[in-house]
């Protein structure tokens, strides 16, 4: 009876509390905060920070993205979607380039610190990313692999 009713909640309110939970939103305050370092320092290299600000907004948007799909548990609806694997890859993709754009920035920065304070943010984002990739590879690859011999 109890699951029953947990299904008919819009809301997953354990997913907040959740470590996946926590770590995305600890990914979405990292990236935004440098997004806003980097946005109100003055640029020495207009491109590199260009990229940043990309990245960093892509990256934002599509983890505030899953982050929505597993509050609302979208996920159970629409289920031609391989929801973990999906997540897996974009952490992966979204790593790769915020390490890259981070590596530009921290180069660039010119002790600006600002520029340094962004550059910083971004690496953190991207251990955050990693642990991420980290356990969504257990989830999507592990758990499936394991499962299909029980």
């Amino acid at each position: 009876a109890s699951s029953a009713g947990s299904d008919a909640e819009l809301m997953d309110g354990a997913y907040f509390r959740s470590c996946a939970g926590m770590l995305k939103v600890a990914q979405m305050i990292s990236l935004l905060v440098g997004f806003i370092s980097v946005n109100n320092s003055p640029w020495t290299d207009h491109s590199a920070y260009s990229y940043f600000q990309i990245v960093t907004m892509c990256d934002l948007v599509m983890i505030l993205f899953f982050y929505i799909i597993h509050i609302f548990r979208i996920y159970r609806k629409l289920t031609c979607v391989s929801w973990p694997l999906a997540e897996f890859l974009h952490y992966l993709i979204g790593t790769i380039l915020l390490l890259i754009a981070s590596i530009v920035a921290a180069s660039k920065s010119y002790n600006l610190t600002g520029l340094v304070a962004g550059a910083t943010f971004g690496f953190l984002a991207t251990i955050l990313c990693v642990l991420s990739i980290w356990s969504s590879y257990k989830v999507s690859c592990i758990t499936q692999s394991t499962s299909k011999y029980h």
